[in-house]
Formats: structure tokens, sequence, C-alpha cells
């Protein structure tokens, strides 16, 4: 996947503040502090299980057992990269597209959202990413971002809510699929 150059001095260290932050005005450092105005907060990601990847790479099988095994790995990668940059928990990512798509890269919804992720093409557009929206790595790169920057904002209920619904959350059905998904998904990482 192509990195832009201002993902560079975000490569290391314990925070990733990504193209969010720097929409929301907060400096980058190539540090390992976070920028200023920016306290640890409910995105901070523990350490990563040895077995993580392997452990993704099942619950992506279980929830479409017709990926192919390279999409698989790209899915998988795609989900730890973005997981680290964003500060989101693996288990997020993963419930996210499990609800979103069921796991079907090729997905579209009726409104036009796609991919993994179901990110709206006018959402990914100013973002500057490589490929489209259906593109795995893109579009998982897009939907943390907006997870991340919603969560970041509204806090974790109102920021996954607000991923589907957007500013007017009239409900929270979608937030409820999303933590059911999450808690399936951890026990699966955890076994």
């Amino acid at each position: 996947m192509n990195q832009t150059t201002h993902e560079l001095p975000l490569r290391r260290g314990r925070w990733r503040v990504a193209l969010v932050a720097m929409a929301a005005g907060l400096a980058l450092s190539g540090s390992n502090a976070p920028p200023a105005g920016l306290a640890p907060g409910p995105l901070e990601v523990a350490a990563e299980p040895a077995g993580l990847p392997e452990a993704i790479r099942n619950e992506l099988t279980r929830l479409n057992p017709h990926l192919a095994p390279a999409w698989v790995d790209r899915i998988q990668n795609a989900i730890q990269a973005s997981s680290e940059r964003h500060g989101l928990d693996p288990a997020l990512i993963l419930a996210v597209i499990e609800v979103e798509s069921h796991g079907r890269p090729e997905a579209r919804s009726p409104k036009g959202a796609l991919g993994l992720m179901q990110v709206m093409p006018y959402m990914m557009r100013p973002m500057g990413l490589a490929g489209n929206a259906t593109t795995i790595e893109a579009n998982i790169e897009a939907g943390c971002m907006i997870l991340s920057g919603n969560i970041r904002r509204l806090g974790e209920a109102d920021g996954i809510s607000s991923y589907f619904w957007g500013s007017q959350i009239r409900g929270v059905g979608y937030l409820n699929r999303v933590r059911a998904a999450r808690e399936r998904v951890e026990r699966a990482l955890a076994s």
C-alpha cells in the first residue's frame, strides 16, 4: 500500500493520530508522545497478542468463507495497520466489517456505500487515499479514519452510532449490533 509522506513520521511509537488529527488542526510530531492537547483516551490500543494475525484471519474466514486466502491476508494486514494508525481495537474494526458488509469486499448498499466498511465515495475523496472505495486497504483506512474521528469527537457509543447515522443519531440498533459483533469477535480472538 502506498504511504503518503504525512504518514511516515507516525509509523513508530505508541500514538497513531493520522489525517483526522491533521484535519482537526492538531500538530503532528515524530515523537512517541501524543500531540499537544490530545490526552490518552478510549482509542488507546493495548499491546497486541502474538497470535492476533492468525485469529483475525480465522474470524474473517468464519465471517466470509468465500474469501480467497490472499484477500484474507490483505484484509488482516489492513485491519492491523489501520488499527495501529488510528488507535482502534481490531475487534471493533472486525465488528464494523461484520455488521456493514459481512466481510464482503464487493458489498454495495442501496444508498451507494461501498466495500468492507461501507464507505460513501464522497466521504473518501477528500482523504487523498490511494485506490478507490472498493480497494481493500483504502476502504478499511477510510472507514477507520471516519470511525476514529467520530469516537474522538463524540465518545465511543455515539461515535460508533454516528458511523451509521451521521450527525443525526436516530436509535441504538446499529450500536447494539456492533457491540454484539464485537463481543463475538473478542471471544474468538481470545481463544
